[in-house]
């Protein structure tokens, strides 16, 4: 299967706590997976927006429940550190 997006996350969002996996070129040759919970408070998003940052993520996908979407979009468009 051919690799369509090099750097890319996924976020399960929920009221109280973000869980986000982002999956990256490896040092072997594969692919380096890893996943992180912040908390959805102000500080909590922008700790992910630098860690989505950090690993140079690309495209994010989200999964959420109700609007609890909204905070991470507005924080993605703010300037953060990484785009969401």
């Amino acid at each position: 299967m051919d690799r369509i997006v090099e750097r890319c996350a996924g976020l399960d969002v929920g009221k109280a706590i973000v869980v986000a996996t982002v999956r990256v070129p490896g040092s072997d040759g594969g692919r380096h997976q890893e996943a992180r919970t912040f908390a959805t408070t102000t500080a909590g998003l922008l700790a992910l927006a630098d860690w989505l940052g950090s690993y140079g993520v690309t495209l994010v996908g989200m999964e959420s429940t109700s609007v609890y979407w909204k905070p991470i979009f507005y924080v993605s468009k703010t300037g953060s550190s990484a785009g969401c």
